[in-house]
């Protein structure tokens, strides 16, 4: 006769829904960056330790490794988020769960300029200059465009190609 095994583990650990998986895309909907890390272009890992409680939620946030400009606080803010499955333990325990967690900061890629097309009838007149919004360089392209009349009293029309850059 076989002897019964008992379970590896006296308790198991805290889940949290959805997996790691799930945990990273909640950090990264709700992440804000610093301003001042923005401005002072800093990017890095926050390496956090942080305490979860008997009912799944997190009390106790503690930095390990550093980056400033206000990143270890948003770190902080974003690990006190988590609500974590506790699994049921044994004669009603009141334990607490240590557990660490690195938050990457990233800067945001700036959006490339993009070359806008303006397009529209033009009255312009001899030596007017055209000025676009913001300062922009303008390049613009005239072209004749023919008419077949056999009237010789209509002025001819130009065809304007205005280029913002």
């Amino acid at each position: 006769m076989k002897k019964k095994r008992k379970e590896q583990r006296y308790v198991d650990k805290p889940i949290y829904r959805g997996g790691r998986a799930a945990m990273n895309t909640l950090i990264k909907e709700n992440l804000k960056y610093p301003p001042k890390a923005i401005k002072n272009k800093i990017e890095g890992k926050v390496h956090l330790r942080y305490e979860i409680d008997y009912k799944g939620n997190v009390v106790r946030t503690s930095v390990i490794s550093s980056l400033g400009y206000g990143c270890d606080e948003e770190a902080e803010r974003l690990v006190k988020l988590l609500k974590f499955e506790i699994p049921k333990l044994p004669r009603k325990m009141r334990l607490k769960f240590n557990k660490t967690i690195r938050i990457t900061f990233k800067l945001p890629k700036p959006k490339p300029k993009s070359k806008k097309k303006i397009t529209g009838n033009v009255n312009l007149t001899k030596g007017q200059k055209i000025v676009a919004p913001g300062g922009s360089k303008v390049t613009y392209r005239i072209t004749p465009t023919t008419t077949t009349t056999t009237q010789p009293s209509k002025k001819p029309t130009y065809t304007y190609t205005v280029t913002v850059s």
